[in-house]
C-alpha cells in the first residue's frame, strides 16, 4: 500500500489508547481500516436499535407487558430450519468460559477436557485497553501456534494440547463502545471492534485447523438486532473473500424481550447460527430491569430465583423446544460454583449443586452446558456424558406449552435483610475488581461476572422503588439501604485490611453502587458509567 493510499484508508480513524508491547501487531493499518468500515456501515443502525430499546422500555414502564410479536407470527409458524451445524460443533456437551486477557486461563480452559471454550471480551473481562488488545494478541498467537509460555515465578510451562476444546469468542454487546478508538470523531462500537479485529487477523487461518470463526453473541433484545449481526457477518465475509455462512454464532438469550423472539432471532441468522444459550444471570437482571416498575413482578431474594421454577424454568423449556424445532442447539447456562479448597464438605456441597443443575438441564433437553472452572468439567460430563449421542437435537419437546403468562411468572419467596446484605457485599466487591481490571472474580465460592453486580444493584433498586416489605415486616427505605451498606463495608474493610482497602477502588465502587441502587430510574447498564471511570484511570 502506498503512503497516500494508507493515509486515505486511515483518514478519520484516531486511536486514543496507549501504545504497549506488540500492540502494533493488532492495530495494523489493514485491521483499523476494516473495523472503521464496519463502524461506518453499521454504527448508525446500532444506535437506532439502542434508541428502540429505550422506546420499548417506556412502554414496559407504562404497564405494557412483553409478548410475542403479531407481525412475525408467520416466522414462528413457518417450516424452516437453520443451516447445517459444522462437524466440530456437533458435540458441545460441556463448555467452559473465561476471560480472554489471561494466556494461562486460555490454555487451561482449552486443555480442560471440555468440548468447547468460550473466551470472553464481554462480561468476564473488564474492558481496559490493555485487556482488550492483549486479548486479541492472545488469540492471534493461539491461531499461529505461539500462545505457549513459561511462568517466570514458578518456571512452569503452559502449552495447548493437540486435542483441545473448540474455540468460541464473545465480543462485547451492542450497548458498549470502545472509547480508545474513534471513527470520524465518535467512539466506535465495542461489538464491531472486538469482532472485526479478531475476524480480520484470523479469518484465513481457520480452514487449516479444520474449524471456523465461531462466536457467542450477547445481550440482544430483538430480531432486528440479530439482523444487524447477520448483515455484519455477510459483509465481513465478502470483504475478506470468505464464503458466506462460514461464520457460525450462538446467541445468548439473556434478555426478557429476546425470549419472546427466539424463532425470529434464529430466522434472521439462519445461515450463520448454530444455537441459543440460556444466559441465566443476565436474564434475571433483564427481568428486573424491564419489569422493574410493575409491582406484580417484584422478585424475592436472589437465592430464591432458581432455574427450576417460574419464569426461569419456562424460558429454559421454551428455548429447548424452539431450538430443536429449527435444527439448532439449545445450550444450558452457567454453573458458577468453583472448588472450595480446604473444606471437603463445602466442596462436595458445591459439586452437588452443579450435578443437580446439570441433571435438570439434561432432563429438559439441553444439548450442553456451561461451567466456570476446569475442575467442574468432569462433574458436568458425569451428567451430559450419559446422553445416547453428542447432543439431543432429536428431542422435540412438543409437550412443552409455554406462553406469555409462564414466561413472566415471578418466583415466590421472601425478601430479607440478609438478601440485601448479600447484594451489597457481592455488588461492591465485583465493581471494585472490575475497576481494577478484573472481570471474572471469585467471591464466596462462586465465579462472578458483570451480571452478578447488575442483579445486585437492580434488585435493591426494585425493592426501594416499591418500598418492598422484608420478611420481618420492615420497609426497604434508602435509610435502611445505607445502614446496611455502611455496616457491610465497615466489616469488609476490617476483614481486608487497610492496605488492601486504600490501594483498591472501594470508595469509587461504593459510590457507584449506591448511586445506581438509589437512582430515580433504573439505569440500563452498570458497565456504562463504570466504563467512564475505567477509561479515566487509564488517562
Amino acid at each position: 500500500m502506498s503512503q497516500s493510499a494508507a493515509n486515505t484508508a486511515l483518514a478519520g480513524i484516531k486511536v486514543r489508547g496507549k501504545k504497549a508491547k506488540d500492540f502494533e501487531r493488532v492495530l495494523t493499518e489493514g485491521a483499523l481500516a476494516f473495523v472503521a468500515d464496519l463502524e461506518r456501515r453499521f454504527g448508525a443502525r446500532r444506535r437506532e436499535l439502542l434508541d428502540a430499546r429505550a422506546a420499548r422500555q417506556k412502554q414496559f414502564d407504562a404497564g405494557v407487558l412483553p409478548d410475542f410479536l403479531p407481525e412475525t407470527k408467520a416466522i414462528r409458524e413457518g417450516d424452516w430450519k437453520v443451516a447445517p451445524i459444522p462437524k466440530d460443533l456437533l458435540d458441545r456437551r460441556v463448555e467452559i468460559t473465561g476471560p480472554v486477557d489471561s494466556r494461562k486461563m486460555i490454555i487451561n480452559a482449552l486443555n480442560s477436557g471440555a468440548q468447547s471454550y468460550m473466551t470472553d471480551f464481554e462480561d468476564a473481562a473488564a474492558p481496559t485497553w490493555a485487556n482488550m488488545i492483549g486479548g486479541q494478541l492472545n488469540l492471534i498467537d493461539y491461531w499461529d501456534g505461539k500462545i505457549g509460555f513459561t511462568e517466570e515465578a514458578s518456571g512452569k510451562s503452559y502449552s495447548v494440547k493437540d486435542k483441545h476444546a473448540v474455540l468460541n469468542v464473545r465480543p462485547r454487546g451492542w450497548h458498549l463502545e470502545e472509547a480508545h478508538v474513534e471513527i470520524d470523531g465518535k467512539p466506535m462500537s465495542g461489538s464491531l471492534f472486538d469482532f472485526g479485529i479478531y475476524f480480520f487477523h484470523n479469518a484465513k487461518k481457520f480452514k487449516a485447523h479444520s474449524t471456523g470463526p465461531y462466536f457467542y453473541l450477547p445481550k440482544m433484545e430483538s430480531h432486528k438486532e440479530a439482523r444487524l449481526w447477520n448483515d455484519v457477518f455477510v459483509h465481513a465475509q465478502k470483504a475478506l473473500g470468505i464464503p458466506n455462512g462460514t461464520i457460525k454464532a450462538t446467541v445468548l438469550i439473556e434478555t426478557l424481550p429476546a425470549a419472546f423472539e427466539m424463532h425470529e432471532i434464529l430466522y434472521e441468522l439462519k445461515d450463520h447460527i448454530v444455537g441459543l444459550n440460556c444466559g441465566r444471570w443476565d436474564y434475571i437482571f433483564s427481568y428486573i430491569k424491564r419489569l422493574g416498575k410493575n409491582p406484580n413482578y417484584l422478585l424475592p431474594d436472589r437465592a430464591s430465583v432458581v432455574m427450576g421454577k417460574s419464569f426461569l424454568n419456562a424460558y429454559s423449556l421454551l428455548l429447548v423446544k424452539t431450538c430443536h424445532l429449527r435444527g439448532a442447539f439449545a445450550m444450558g447456562g452457567m454453573a458458577a460454583q468453583i472448588p472450595v479448597k480446604g473444606d471437603e464438605a463445602a466442596n462436595e456441597a458445591a459439586f452437588n449443586k452443579v450435578r443437580a443443575d446439570k441433571e435438570r438441564e439434561s432432563t429438559n433437553g439441553h444439548d450442553g452446558t456451561w461451567v466456570a472452572h476446569p475442575d467442574l468439567v468432569p462433574v458436568a460430563m458425569e451428567i451430559f456424558g450419559k446422553l445416547t449421542g453428542p447432543n439431543q437435537l432429536s428431542r422435540q419437546r412438543q409437550d412443552v406449552n409455554v406462553g406469555q403468562k409462564e414466561l413472566l411468572e415471578p418466583h415466590q419467596g421472601q425478601r430479607t435483610e440478609e438478601g440485601m446484605r448479600e447484594c451489597v457485599r457481592v455488588g461492591v466487591q465485583y465493581i471494585e475488581a472490575w475497576l481494577g481490571g478484573r472481570g471474572a472474580v471469585p467471591l464466596y465460592n462462586l465465579m462472578e461476572d458483570a451480571a452478578t453486580a447488575e442483579i445486585s444493584r437492580t434488585q435493591i433498586w426494585q425493592w426501594l422503588y416499591h418500598a418492598a416489605k422484608l420478611a420481618d415486616g420492615r420497609t426497604v427505605t434508602p435509610e435502611l439501604f445505607h445502614d446496611v451498606l455502611d455496616d457491610e463495608m465497615k466489616t469488609l474493610r476490617a476483614a481486608l485490611g487497610e492496605t488492601r482497602w486504600t490501594s483498591g477502588h472501594f470508595e469509587e465502587a461504593i459510590r457507584l453502587f449506591a448511586e445506581m441502587a438509589t437512582a430515580k430510574e433504573c439505569e440500563e447498564f452498570l458497565t456504562l458509567p463504570a466504563y467512564k471511570l475505567l477509561v479515566s484511570h487509564e488517562s
